[in-house]
């Protein structure tokens, strides 16, 4: 396994069309490659040291879950996992192996669906408040933490720069239209509950997760990481206990270490210590072998 972290990339001759905080999206003519970096933002910024190998957790863990959700509904990928490159790509494996994607080019939708199982974060926040959350009435008497009724669909915007924004499901369907938002509330509450009895069975609460959904050839298809560290809070099973926050083996924990700083979470961020380096890593491999049974490599 590589211990020096992967922070940029170009890919001579091959045209790099998009440069986010964690991936870079290059231009294959009829597809589209995806390479996740080893960048770690949090509270928007990017901080300017990299987690080892944790674009390749999360590409794999990709890889996991559009494997299995392939009968729920279709995805933007156009390889499984461990297919061979494109001639183009072959000068270039060593870097790209375990971390890239070659995907479809679909047209992404502009919000993003957001299904939540757990009472956390802002969510927990807004119920302290209203008994609410995104303005769905809940019951009383829930604690951080503690499981819902049933998992709930929070759209949001999609931001380039910035937090998304919660917006409500009738907001959902003024954007992208009332037949669109329904489908994609429906497949959305669907993936998040299949998957979670997948991470359950293998030790990880799935509190809550991010979708994104394009359009492709007129039809709507998951695309994006999916089911990630990164666009879920995953809590270790043996650890839960509601009425408190959780372990959690997504970027919490350097959130949590930034929160002890004097710093006024605007660029340009400070660098991580070693230690939190270390064990962010350990985070993310271990999410990664307890839901899969394998080994990050």
């Amino acid at each position: 396994m590589n211990t020096e972290p992967l922070l940029n990339l170009e890919l001579p001759g091959i045209k790099k069309v998009k440069s986010g905080k964690v991936r870079e999206v290059f231009d294959l003519g009829e597809y589209l490659l995806f390479v996740a970096t080893d960048r770690i933002s949090a509270f928007d910024c990017v901080m300017p040291n990299g987690i080892p190998n944790k674009g390749k957790a999360l590409t794999q863990m990709s890889h996991f879950w559009f494997d299995g959700t392939a009968g729920i509904i279709g995805n933007h990928r156009v390889g499984r996992a461990n297919d061979p490159l494109p001639a183009v790509l072959k000068p270039f494996e060593s870097v790209l192996a375990g971390r890239s994607m070659i995907v479809r080019k679909a047209k992404p939708l502009a919000i993003e669906c957001v299904v939540r199982g757990y009472l956390a974060g802002s969510g927990w926040k807004e119920y302290k408040k209203s008994q609410t959350v995104c303005g769905i009435e809940l019951p009383a008497g829930l604690l951080e933490s503690s499981e819902l009724p049933k998992p709930i669909f929070t759209p949001s915007t999609k931001a380039e720069e910035g937090h998304d924004e919660n917006i409500s499901f009738e907001k959902a369907q003024e954007v992208v239209g009332k037949e669109v938002a329904l489908r994609v509330q429906e497949a959305s509450i669907r993936l998040y509950s299949w998957a979670r009895n997948v991470a359950r069975k293998q030790g990880i609460i799935i509190a809550d997760t991010k979708f994104e959904f394009g359009i492709y050839n007129g039809e709507i298809i998951l695309i994006d990481e999916v089911l990630t560290p990164d666009s879920s809070r995953f809590w270790p099973l043996d650890d839960y206990q509601p009425g408190r926050g959780q372990m959690s083996f997504d970027k919490q924990f350097v959130r949590d270490y930034l929160e002890t700083l004097d710093w006024n979470k605007q660029p340009p961020a400070p660098a991580l210590p070693e230690e939190v380096v270390r064990k962010t890593a350990d985070k993310y491999a271990e999410a990664y072998r307890r839901l899969t049974g394998k080994e990050l490599c």
